[in-house]
């Protein structure tokens, strides 16, 4: 386990060395989402499923920077380590691709982790109220967390440049999440275009994560943690499969 720790803790020191640009971006722009939008819109939208709309919103938030946390974490850690071409060090390490893969899946989980909670710290100056379900908001932060890191980790493998990570942040990962009802009700969306919404797979992440601090979602919480946990695996499995062919990790 010493190589796996070591591995662990170098992709946890690694965000954290430069917590100015993994960390405090975000609580700044969450307090500025919540600043915004809880106040002004929420003097028109006075309530959302009989919740207050700046109660409401924060559930989404969090989730909106649990999922850019992860992916940004893992994506830009393998694809410097590509980049660098020490990632080949590691593949010559005692390590299965298991555990490598893992360990930097931890890294994007803390790093989502520690980030959620300075947003949730942000949210308690403006609004203050229990989770409804605690074992569920952290089921959704654990595997929304790692389904985003292996997303991540996909990512990095298949781009050529960095700029095409932020590309999929920027053109696909962005569009989802407030597609998927960071700010609004599926209530709220035009009869037609619900179906729509309901192929999108932040849609039941942001519904979870509602659920277990509100205790509310336009979703039963079974389907949300089913959709959730499935596409975990299958990125996962994809992810380990990429590093046991040694996808673009050899020269």
């Amino acid at each position: 386990m010493i190589g796996f720790q070591a591995l662990v803790h170098r992709e946890i020191f690694r965000f954290i060395s430069v917590f100015r640009q993994t960390i405090f971006p975000p609580v700044v722009s969450s307090f500025l989402y919540i600043f915004i939008f809880g106040f002004s819109l929420g003097r028109h939208i006075k309530t959302v499923e009989g919740v207050p709309y700046l109660t409401y919103l924060i559930p989404g938030l969090l989730m909106m920077y649990i999922i850019e946390g992860a992916y940004a974490n893992t994506s830009s850690s393998l694809f410097i380590s590509r980049w660098a071409n020490n990632i080949e060090e590691l593949l010559v390490t005692p390590l299965s691709y298991v555990e490598m893969v893992m360990a930097m899946l931890i890294g994007g989980l803390v790093r989502s982790s520690v980030t959620a909670t300075g947003v949730y710290c942000v949210s308690l100056m403006f609004v203050r109220f229990p989770p409804a379900h605690p074992e569920v908001m952290v089921f959704f932060l654990i595997f929304v967390s790692l389904t985003f890191s292996s997303a991540g980790m996909i990512m990095a493998l298949f781009a050529e440049e960095f700029e095409h990570l932020t590309v999929v942040t920027t053109f696909v990962i962005t569009p989802l999440i407030f597609f998927g009802g960071v700010f609004h009700s599926i209530t709220m969306v035009p009869e037609a275009l619900r179906w729509v919404t309901q192929f999108n797979p932040m849609f039941y992440m942001v519904n979870g994560m509602r659920y277990a601090m509100l205790g509310i979602s336009d979703v039963p919480l079974g389907q949300c943690m089913t959709v959730v946990v499935c596409i975990f695996f299958v990125l996962f499995s994809v992810t380990v499969y990429l590093f046991r062919i040694g996808f673009k990790l050899r020269k």
